[in-house]
């Protein structure tokens, strides 16, 4: 166990990094499913874009999107350098490249276990009124646009999987949370800044949350993760632009 003011430096650390990064989106995906929930429209009669366009023209827009790129790799940097200054390797995290062969199948297995049910979980739930259509991306057609829908789904992957399961479960096991507890609470957190996207996004996330969770908790290796996070949304994000208006079974 760590020293009082040790804790009490954790605590204030941890309530500081997630108060400007995710859990401050987390908020604000709760702010806005309550405002959908107040519209008029069911939630499935409302659609919500992860990517969208932030300026009026092309190239302010790829500066903009890169911008985000930059924030959400800046988000797991100070994340990993917070934990280093405290004593931790990165080869106790898993993000040394001593495994690279495992790693990587590791990964494909873990996207494919996550990524197929996740789906049809997000289908099911959006049928029933319990999640808004999520558009994974509403960026225009441009010779950037799949080049930065993978630096988006890089950087996203990045960043929860380095704040929310090596940086966060490091901390609290630190702390002297149990193991279920603090996966738990991950788990939780990546949900809550989803919930924009309703309901069926809180769940299926909470769900990703403890499984990734508990991958790391066994294996130590967070590579394994940030691998699988940026394939399952590589195939959203790049994916949706090429068979939206194609098949009927997207919004």
């Amino acid at each position: 166990m760590i020293e009082e003011q040790a804790r009490r430096g954790y605590q204030v650390e941890i309530l500081l990094v997630f108060a400007v990064t995710l859990g401050l989106s987390g908020l604000r995906s709760l702010v806005r499913l309550l405002d959908s929930l107040l519209k008029p429209q069911p939630l499935n009669q409302q659609s919500v874009a992860i990517n969208a366009p932030q300026a009026r023209f092309d190239l302010l827009d790829l500066l903009a999107q890169l911008l985000g790129v930059v924030q959400l790799a800046a988000w797991g940097g100070l994340g990993l350098y917070l934990l280093w200054r405290g004593g931790t390797r990165l080869k106790a995290l898993g993000l040394d490249r001593t495994r690279i062969g495992p790693d990587a199948l590791g990964s494909l297995g873990l996207a494919a276990v996550i990524g197929i049910p996740g789906l049809v979980f997000y289908l099911v739930a959006w049928q029933l009124g319990l999640n808004l259509a999520v558009q994974p991306s509403t960026l225009d057609e441009s010779w950037w646009r799949s080049a930065v829908l993978i630096l988006l789904a890089a950087g996203n992957a990045w960043a929860e999987e380095v704040l929310v399961v090596g940086y966060l479960l490091t901390r609290l096991r630190q702390l002297g949370w149990r193991d279920h507890t603090a996966l738990l609470a991950s788990a939780v957190l990546r949900g809550s800044y989803h919930l924009y996207q309703g309901f069926g996004g809180f769940v299926g996330n909470v769900v990703m949350g403890l499984v990734f969770g508990k991958v790391w908790q066994r294996t130590n290796r967070l590579w394994v993760l940030v691998v699988a996070h940026t394939l399952l949304d590589v195939v959203a994000f790049v994916g949706y632009t090429v068979l939206r208006g194609h098949v009927s079974w997207l919004p």
